[in-house]
């Protein structure tokens, strides 16, 4: 290789480690209304400034990395990168302070709460920079918020079920929750349902035990909504807990309930499907 191709190459790249404020620290920066705004509380580890904790924070959850790369060069880092544009110290406590960062919103897949929050509260909380650190507040906005389609089923849907206008619905949980038989727990839910209930529901914890298969949980509680219904001649509802340790055995719960001719499933949505992680 001749020394002009080698000037060549290394025009406007330098490899190694710089500092992120010289990047994500732009505390003159105007946030956009299409901005999502995120505030962390930060404790920096000794010796790293609260500027540079702050970037760090906006870089690490966005475009940057704790090196220089060449491939910085291939991209718009000016209109991807999340930028931290104030820091403020926690009044009371020491060396802690909020650090206040703007991501543009084309960093997120539309309708994705899971990729936003990969990025905002993911691996940056494991960040060697920071001590301790914590997400705050979060302003979602309006033109992010749209792209989302909301559940399909709201409160309106559940009143045309269960034919109940013009007043709350009154529910319970049934307790407790854990250790009744599938017959005494279908007696409890007629019981609360025969007394003037909309609807009753499972506890999360209860899915398929030894002494309460989920099959025969359902039957029962089936049994207890249309003997509830026929005397008082309204619709009931209860909602049974269709989660389980793979999502064929849940598909295979919610079908069944459907077969029996319930209005109603629940899915535990915080733990259903981390089983898959192990």
């Amino acid at each position: 290789m001749s020394p002009q191709t080698e000037t060549k190459a290394s025009v406007g790249f330098k490899a190694g480690v710089k500092d992120y404020k010289l990047t994500y620290y732009t505390p003159d920066y105007e946030t956009k209304d299409t901005d999502i705004l995120a505030a962390f509380r930060v404790t920096p580890q000794p010796g790293v400034p609260p500027e540079e904790a702050g970037a760090a924070v906006a870089a690490e959850s966005s475009t940057g990395t704790w090196t220089t790369v060449w491939t910085d060069g291939l991209t718009s880092l000016d209109r991807y990168k999340g930028r931290c544009y104030h820091i403020e110290p926690v009044v009371g406590e020491e060396n802690q302070y909020i650090a206040y960062v703007a991501y543009p919103l084309d960093l997120f897949e539309e309708g994705s709460v899971t990729n936003m929050f990969t990025s905002i509260v993911g691996n940056v909380f494991g960040f060697k920079a920071l001590r301790a650190l914590r997400l705050e507040d979060l302003r979602i906005p309006t033109s992010y918020s749209k792209t989302f389609q909301g559940p399909p089923h709201g409160i309106q849907v559940e009143r045309d079920k269960l034919n109940k206008y013009g007043r709350p619905l009154l529910g319970c949980t049934i307790k407790p929750k854990l250790g009744l038989s599938a017959k005494n727990y279908g007696r409890a839910v007629y019981e609360c349902l025969r007394g003037g209930l909309d609807f009753t529901k499972d506890d999360e914890n209860v899915n398929s035990q030894p002494f309460m298969r989920w099959r025969d949980r359902f039957v029962f509680c089936a049994e207890a909504i249309y003997k509830a219904q026929a005397e008082t001649g309204e619709i009931k509802g209860h909602y049974l807990n269709a989660t389980a340790g793979t999502c064929e055995e849940m598909i295979k719960r919610a079908v069944f309930a459907r077969e029996l001719g319930v209005p109603i499933v629940m899915h535990d949505y915080l733990t259903g499907g981390v089983h898959r992680k192990y």
